[in-house]
């Protein structure tokens, strides 16, 4: 019985390489990606995700779902349409890499201030706790937090960025307190973070080889990854 992997976040370089990286392992994945709603911002690119050479392209393997992440009812539905297609979810990412946002306060729509707390922040919660349900009624799987942990550097002159920051130091904390809470949990919760431009290759292979031999005794630990610092705490 093949794994069930679910990844979900905005479209990035990063969730394109985890999605690179399920695909060389299962023949289909599962991806719940965040829209962009923002009215104005530096919305993440859109990425063409495909495995190595000699494997099938990620978009064959890649079943996209609908994911209105504010919402209790569509993260409930994203899990049921998940299990529904790939018969059951084993793993899931939670993948945080939010589009920047560079302007002064004053001129902040007040529509992205709801979108940055419904998309990039609740959103995580209402999916954490619906995939914390399936793995508990199960007694199994496996649940990895993944940030990309990019400090936010403007040049001389540029606004500073208003949404990324907020939404990343949101996600660390959330995701530390759910991993120090696990411990009596009967599945896995595992953190990732990499704060090296350029790295998702390597972290995306770095994050399933983590996920690929994890055991109970990796339970509630973060990992940081990077070129000179790698390790587990």
């Amino acid at each position: 019985m093949t794994r069930g992997i679910l990844v979900a976040g905005n479209e990035s370089p990063l969730l394109a390489a985890l999605a690179a990286e399920a695909a060389r392992r299962v023949e289909s994945l599962a991806v719940a990606s965040i829209p962009n709603r923002l009215q104005e911002g530096a919305p993440a690119p859109e990425v063409p995700v495909r495995a190595d050479a000699g494997t099938s392209p990620d978009s064959d393997a890649r079943i996209s779902l609908s994911w209105n992440p504010g919402s209790p009812i569509s993260a409930r539905t994203v899990i049921l349409s998940a299990e529904n297609r790939l018969e059951h979810v084993d793993e899931a990412l939670l993948v945080c890499a939010p589009p920047s946002m560079r302007k002064s306060v004053a001129d902040l729509p007040a529509r992205d201030v709801e979108i940055l707390v419904n998309d990039h922040i609740k959103g995580w919660f209402l999916l954490a706790k619906e995939l914390a349900s399936v793995f508990r009624s199960r007694r199994a799987g496996t649940l990895g937090l993944v940030l990309s942990d990019l400090p936010s550097l403007g040049g001389k002159g540029e606004k500073a960025d208003l949404l990324g920051p907020a939404a990343q130091a949101s996600f660390r904390a959330f995701s530390q307190s759910l991993l120090v809470s696990s411990f009596d949990e009967p599945y896995v919760s595992l953190g990732f973070s990499c704060s090296g431009a350029g790295e998702e290759g390597p972290f995306a292979s770095f994050v399933f080889k983590t996920l690929d031999e994890s055991s109970r005794k990796n339970n509630g630990k973060w990992y940081k990854f990077g070129k000179f610092n790698l390790f587990g705490r």
